[in-house]
């Protein structure tokens, strides 16, 4: 038996089934229930479900299978009356009426007829709506058993819808209604990075400068099969030169974003913040994990887990500002950020809680702007409401949280990859609180986590342009 044991079921014997006993269970639809049925029956007809949109698959108009009802006959039959043991012999249906997500169902049966001898029990059968309805009728055949039967019930293995990358997918449409970002794209001398750049492109992501020596560039998409005939390359004579050039057609207003090509992070970085020729603002550089985990009903946004190797107060305080920023600029109004430590209470023997709560302050106080902000809190207490509920945390961000804050680069680095190669979440990533985005991408990036990435870039900086720079 799998799961818990919860409760237990007993059947009617045939001896004990009385003509006019009846039975009678609830339900209410679920866009669940109409994913679930269609996979595990493969009844995937056009009227009920369509194609893929941006949170999984288009359900048209939420009309229910019509034998999803039906289904809720049998389990009438089989876990009430007659109950356990009871034999399927036959059933007839009429459907009346079309079920819809969020419609309650009341499903009725009411013996009819007893064959002692037999054992057969005829059932009249009935599905109501919560306007009193029927939306489906029938009589259903069963032998019900001679012998008193009574089972545990089993807790199901839940069971989750897990769409991988579809709220990315929402992303990218919406992007596509922008205008195309022009980025650079610094030393991108290999397939991966060339191969990135021209799908972001043909996606509608960006306008691409290929920015590195014209050569190199030219024999990696010649051995990688790459066209990049009409795309402009910015000739330079190494990876150095690449960054600082880069950096250079932003300040010349050539380029809005930057994009990492083959060359290591530190070399673009060091370009990017040169005090005299880089892209600082008064805000910190950090970088933004977005997560888009199957089973979650939202993006989730790990920071900082590539740049900030262990912040101080100050640092932090950027940290958070920008991770808010570019949630709001995604379209969450009122992100809920979680400074994530190994305990919800406050403790000396733990500097990050002492860090965490003077956010929460500073926050109160103005210095941090936009959404919620809690912490310390446990991983568990900032993404589950039922760790939540157990510990009886009360806060508006726990266990509802959109931002992790992590308390340093390793820590945030594991939070970042554990849900990416353990749950399955699909990945993108930012670096803000310089004059542009930038996309540091990694060798081990996919194409898509490059499109979506390059989709963060681009929504961010039209968002940007719209509002001034907080601080």
């Amino acid at each position: 038996m799998f799961g818990v044991i919860m409760d237990l079921i007993e059947n009617r014997t045939i001896e004990e089934i009385a003509i006019g006993e009846q039975a009678e269970i609830e339900r209410v639809l679920t866009r669940q229930d109409m994913i679930l049925f269609a996979t595990v029956s493969a009844d995937v007809n056009p009227a009920a479900v369509g194609d893929v949109e941006e949170d999984g698959l288009e359900l048209q108009q939420g009309i229910a299978h019509g034998m999803w009802a039906g289904t809720l006959i049998s389990a009438v039959l089989a876990t009430r009356l007659p109950g356990p043991g009871t034999v399927h012999l036959g059933q007839t249906l009429s459907f009346h009426h079309p079920v819809s997500i969020g419609d309650r169902i009341s499903v009725r049966v009411r013996v009819t007829e007893v064959d002692r001898d037999t054992g057969r029990v005829r059932l009249d059968c009935a599905c109501l709506n919560a306007a009193g309805q029927t939306v489906v009728s029938g009589t259903a055949d069963v032998k019900a058993s001679a012998k008193k039967i009574r089972q545990h019930v089993a807790r199901m293995p839940s069971s989750r819808l897990t769409s991988v990358g579809v709220r990315f997918g929402a992303l990218v449409e919406r992007a596509r209604k922008l205008d195309p970002l022009v980025t650079a794209i610094v030393h991108p001398c290999d397939d991966l990075s060339l191969g990135g750049a021209i799908a972001a492109r043909d996606e509608g992501m960006i306008e691409p400068l290929l920015v590195g020596p014209r050569f190199k560039i030219e024999a990696a998409a010649e051995e990688a099969g790459l066209d990049i005939s009409g795309m402009e390359i910015v000739d330079t004579p190494h990876s150095h030169a690449s960054a600082e050039v880069a950096v250079k057609l932003v300040h010349d207003g050539r380029a809005g974003a930057l994009m990492k090509g083959k060359l290591h992070t530190d070399e673009l970085l060091e370009a990017v913040l040169d005090r005299a020729k880089g892209l600082r603002t008064e805000r910190r550089l950090t970088h933004v994990f977005a997560l888009d985990v199957p089973g979650q009903n939202r993006t989730l946004f790990v920071t900082d887990a590539a740049i900030n190797i262990s912040p101080d107060l100050e640092a932090l305080k950027d940290i958070v500002q920008n991770a808010i920023e570019l949630a709001i600029a995604l379209g969450v109004e009122t992100p809920l950020t979680a400074l994530l430590s190994a305990v919800e209470t406050v403790t000396g023997k733990l500097p990050s809680t002492l860090l965490a709560a003077s956010i929460c302050k500073m926050h109160d106080r103005g210095q941090i702007k936009g959404g919620k902000v809690d912490g310390p809190l446990a991983f568990d207490n900032a993404i589950s409401p039922a760790a939540v509920a157990t510990k009886g945390i009360v806060s508006d961000v726990a266990g509802r949280a959109d931002i992790l804050v992590t308390p340093n680069l390793e820590s945030g680095n594991m939070v970042a990859k554990q849900l990416i190669h353990l749950a399955g979440a699909s990945s993108a990533g930012i670096a803000l609180g310089a004059r542009v985005p930038i996309m540091l991408t990694s060798r081990s990036d996919t194409v898509d986590a490059r499109i979506v990435s390059a989709a963060l870039a681009k929504v961010f900086y039209h968002w940007r342009k719209q509002r001034p720079l907080v601080e």
